[in-house]
Order: structure tokens, then C-alpha cells, then sequence
């Protein structure tokens, strides 16, 4: 037998039930958004793989393990994007967007891909929004960030689940001196280390502070702290952010582990997570990455930004119980007619009532059918409201108006009056 066709393992299809969901989430960040002034992008989803080798770090995991990467037909080695800054900063310089020294406060939506163990909340092709900020230095523009994200919290309804974690990595002068600290500390007790973290150990030892393992972590208790070896001006500018948090009424932790997985960052950052998905905990994270422009052959151009990761939002939704009902409803009315002329008739009504009411989810039956078989269809639409229209209404140009979801008796409305009536019902 023919091996029956289905989607790449960790690459899901989104189904019409789910879709309003999305719509809603990615409908309420993109208002947020363009409150707070900022552009959207869109960048390629295939990029050239040097892009992600030069920015992301070619000893982090993600270079290492998680591309999706092949050679085009012409020879040239492309990856599909696993990530969106660094396509974003390909795209600001390769158009100077940043290259005025105005600031510039962008945003993006779309497919990320890496090639991880598919689980609960985490896929192999995941979808973020993502936000990127270039030519603002102060810690101004990092406390902006954190507080569109605390008012998107608090829009949604799930501010009592998420907990804003931050750290400050410093200079890469100063993360050096720390880097330095930390391998001569962990090489001393070298035999003490999980494989991993011992794989790490000499390409990327910053990540081994995130480690899962219990032993690693009680090992790091006495490691030493990067927060001994900031600088004074990652020192001053860590301070800014959390004196302008706190005058915003904005809570968070300090956790000195956060470091991220991507070698680009310094300065500020930070973690919004969560108690409630199990082991994937983080729904936004991001930070600072002022040399990032100037690493990939730009000017020297201060940035900051953040992802969240849609499907761990409406996982998290979902779980919290914070989904708008109005969501389950995807028809206001539907639309029965019964006989050839009546068909015609609903077609041009039905146009007629769209013009009159824009915003009016009507879905007219197709297909024929007996009154009672549309009369099921009107009922499984999910819709309030049910018209029908047959011969008899035809001939005195009325529709008959049912109620769906309650008690109420069938009316008979004039042709003219029922955009009125429509949008009279739909309110009470």
C-alpha cells in the first residue's frame, strides 16, 4: 500500500478551529504595536547560512545541531531561518535603514525552523513575533520593551502566570574576564561535569550556567558570579533599567544563570516565563546586542529586541482558560434558501446585507437541500441568528428571522429593515 501522506514530524498543520485564536492573539500584538509606534518587516525565510554562522556563533547549539541547511542548485549553502534578528540586521543594512543614526523600532511575524526533539510547546517549525530596536543606547528603549510586553500580559489576562526574570551580561570585555573566571573554576572540577557541560567547556562555558543537570547546578553554587565582573557602564545601565522598572510598577527577578543561547547579546537581558507548561517555560525572551550590527560589516549601531513564541502563548492561554468565547463563534447568521429563485434572491441580499454591515460574519447555504437539512446547517454553523428565504417570502420580499441559541420565535422582517434588525440583534 501507498504510504498515506502527512506533515514533517514537529511541523504542524493549523486548523480552521484553531486559526481564531491566532488571529486574535497576532490581531491584539500587532495593535499593541502600532500604539507604541512601531514598523513592521518582513524578511526571507530562507537566508544565505553564513548570515546565522557569523551572528547566532558557530559553536552554539543551534549552528551545531538545529539548521535546517542545503545546497541550492547554484551550490550556495542556505538555512531556513531559525531565528529573526539576524535576518533583520541583514535586512536593515542591506537597505541602511539604520545607517542615518535615527532610531528605528521594527517588528516581524512569521515560521522559525530547528531541528530539535519535537514536545509539547516546542515544534520544529515554530512561529514568532519579534521585535527589534537600533540606534537607542540607554536603558530607556530596554524598560519600553518589558513594558509592551507587561501590557500585552496584562491584555490577554495572564500577568498572574508569567514572571519577568533579567540579568545583565555586560561589555564582551568584561563577559571575557567572567568567560576566563568561569573555565578555570569549572576546569578544576572537571570530572564533576555532565558530558554536555563538559562539551562546552572551551567553545560556549556560559551556557553550561543554564544547565539542567542537578549535579552541574549544585557544582556552580560556588562558581563565580558574572554580576562580580560588569563593567561600570553595564553597571549604571542594569541600574537605569531597574529604577525605570520600578517606577513603572513592573515586578521581576534577578537571575545571575540568565545568559541566552545566542553569542550576539550583552548589556541587558531577559526571560518572561512561566510555571504553567511544564518544561517549556519561557514564552518572550531577548536583550541587547550592541556590536551585532557592527559584527556583520555595519557601522557601530546599538540594538535591542525581543521574540515571543506564538504557539507557548496560545498553549498558554489555552491552559489558563483565557480564550474570548466570542472566539467559538465563527458565523453571526446563516443564510437558508430554498428553490432557484430564492437562491438567486439570498445572493444579492446577502451582498446587499455585507455592504450594509461590514463587519457581519454571514455564511449563505450552498449546495441546495430541503429546508430541514439547511435548517441543520444553520444549527451546526454555530450561528445566533438562522434567514430563510422561500417562495412565499420571495413573493412578499420578506425573510424569516430565527433565533438559534434561545427561545425566540421566528419573525418575519421586511427586506429594507433587516440590516437594522441584523445589527440591533447582534448587539443586545
Amino acid at each position: 500500500m501507498t504510504k498515506a501522506l502527512q506533515a514533517i514530524r514537529g511541523m504542524n498543520d493549523i486548523l480552521p478551529e484553531q486559526t481564531p485564536l491566532w488571529r486574535y492573539f497576532e490581531g491584539t500584538v500587532a495593535g499593541l504595536l502600532d500604539g507604541y509606534g512601531y514598523g513592521q518587516i518582513r524578511m526571507p525565510i530562507v537566508e544565505f547560512t553564513e548570515l546565522f554562522k557569523r551572528s547566532i556563533g558557530e559553536v552554539t547549539d543551534i549552528v551545531e545541531k538545529e539548521m535546517y541547511t542545503f545546497e541550492d542548485r547554484n551550490g550556495d549553502s542556505l538555512t531556513l531561518r531559525p531565528e529573526g534578528t539576524a535576518a533583520c540586521v541583514r535586512a536593515v543594512l542591506e537597505h541602511g535603514i539604520t545607517g542615518n543614526g535615527q532610531p528605528q523600532k521594527l517588528w516581524y511575524i512569521g515560521p522559525m525552523f530547528r531541528h530539535e526533539r519535537p514536545q509539547k510547546g516546542r515544534y520544529r517549525q515554530f512561529h514568532q513575533i519579534g521585535v527589534e530596536v537600533f540606534n537607542l543606547a540607554g536603558p530607556d528603549i530596554d524598560a519600553e520593551l518589558i513594558a509592551l510586553t507587561w501590557r500585552l500580559w496584562g491584555a490577554l489576562g495572564i500577568r498572574d502566570a508569567v514572571t519577568l526574570e533579567l540579568n545583565s551580561l555586560g561589555t564582551t570585555e568584561a563577559r571575557g574576564r567572567y568567560r576566563d573566571a568561569l573555565v578555570a573554576f569549572l576546569s578544576a572540577r572537571l570530572e564533576q561535569l555532565d558530558e554536555d557541560s563538559k562539551r562546552r567547556l572551551q567553545s560556549n562555558p556560559l551556557r553550561i550556567l543554564d544547565s539542567k543537570v542537578p549535579e552541574t547546578q549544585a557544582l556552580l553554587i560556588d562558581a563565580p558570579r558574572l554580576a562580580d565582573y560588569l563593567d561600570e557602564e553595564s553597571r549604571v545601565h542594569f541600574d537605569g533599567l531597574k529604577a525605570r522598572l520600578d517606577a513603572a510598577g513592573i515586578p521581576y527577578v534577578i537571575n545571575p544563570k540568565l545568559v541566552r543561547g545566542l553569542d550576539y547579546y550583552s548589556k541587558t537581558v531577559f526571560e518572561w516565563t512561566t510555571d504553567k507548561l511544564g518544561a517549556q517555560g519561557t514564552v518572550c525572551a531577548g536583550g541587547r546586542y550592541d556590536g551585532l550590527v557592527e559584527q556583520m560589516g555595519g557601522k557601530p549601531t546599538p540594538g535591542v529586541g525581543f521574540a515571543m513564541g506564538i504557539e507557548r502563548l496560545i498553549l498558554l492561554l489555552e491552559t489558563l482558560g483565557q480564550v474570548p468565547a466570542s472566539l467559538a463563534r465563527q458565523v453571526d447568521v446563516y443564510l437558508c434558501a430554498i428553490g432557484e429563485e430564492a437562491e438567486l434572491a439570498a445572493l444579492t441580499l446577502s451582498e446587499q446585507l455585507r455592504d450594509g454591515l461590514p463587519s457581519l460574519r454571514l455564511q449563505v447555504n450552498a449546495g441546495g437541500g430541503s429546508f430541514k437539512s439547511q435548517f441543520k446547517k444553520a444549527d451546526k454553523s454555530g450561528a445566533l441568528f438562522a434567514l430563510v428565504l422561500g417562495e412565499d417570502e420571495l413573493a412578499r420580499e420578506v425573510i424569516g428571522f430565527k433565533p438559534l441559541r434561545d427561545q425566540g420565535e421566528q419573525q418575519q422582517i421586511a427586506w429594507a429593515a433587516l440590516a437594522d434588525h441584523l445589527a440591533s440583534a447582534l448587539q443586545a
